[in-house]
């Protein structure tokens, strides 16, 4: 049996839709993760499927979906006014996996039946469910718990347990003065952050000022010479950075 099953999801059930792909572990350690992707990628991207497998791997269920803007569009960056639409795909995604992460759907669900793959018998959900994205998908997943955390702090600490922001666009490269920090100090999530030492988006000493604003436990991995992409770019991989990701990961939610 493989350590990993892949299967892809998507539920019409939802507005918005869910939309991804499904890693279920041989040995669920009861977890899950929801992964996104940045502004001109999707859930498909060589990052978040190197991630995908690792933590997988390591007992985690792991859903790597698209986020709306991109299931609209599969080109291009998202929209002025995609944003709120985006975070409230995330949160669909995140309640789907509290149901029942083994059952993924066939393409076309909810408008012609009910068709589970799994055969499983009984439904069970994920104990803890986390959250991370890249770039763009970070920053929305961050701005999501830190909406919730003012409008219902009860249900932001029981929808995601801790963040993964992968190169998170603090500013728009050359532009420090346009600094995205508004939500940060609504932030109560625990959250690692993983950022390049050459990212445009943002340099190290800046994000660690960042990170003062946030009333949570915050952990950051620097990426020797990695920019945005973090070493993620065409056929290059940084192959040992999935497991870094995943062993700072771990200790932060310990």
């Amino acid at each position: 049996m493989p350590a990993t099953a892949i299967r892809e999801f998507v539920d019409h059930r939802v507005e918005p839709h869910i939309r991804g792909f499904l890693h279920l572990p041989a040995t669920p350690n009861g977890n899950a993760l929801v992964l996104t992707h940045g502004a001109g990628s999707n859930a498909q991207a060589p990052l978040l499927i190197a991630l995908a497998e690792t933590f997988s791997a390591a007992g985690f269920t792991v859903l790597r979906c698209d986020l709306p803007y991109r299931q609209a569009r599969p080109y291009g960056p998202p929209g002025p006014g995609d944003a709120a639409r985006d975070r409230a795909g995330l949160k669909n995604a995140i309640a789907a996996l509290k149901k029942d992460p083994g059952a993924p759907l066939l393409p076309g669900f909810g408008r012609s039946g009910d068709f589970p793959l799994s055969g499983r018998s009984e439904s069970k959900g994920c104990d803890k469910i986390f959250l991370g994205g890249h770039s763009y998908g970070g920053r929305q997943c961050s701005m999501l718990c830190a909406e919730l955390a003012q409008d219902a702090p009860q249900e932001a600490r029981n929808l995601v347990a801790a963040l993964l922001l992968l190169s998170y666009p603090l500013h728009p490269p050359r532009k420090p003065e346009q600094q995205r920090t508004q939500h940060l100090p609504d932030l109560r999530t625990p959250a690692l952050f993983v950022h390049g030492t050459r990212d445009p988006f943002g340099s190290i000493a800046e994000l660690e000022q960042a990170l003062k604003m946030i009333p949570a436990r915050t952990k950051l991995l620097p990426v020797e010479g990695a920019g945005h992409d973090l070493g993620f770019k065409g056929k290059a991989k940084q192959e040992a950075l999935p497991k870094q990701v995943l062993s700072e990961f771990t200790q932060l939610i310990s």
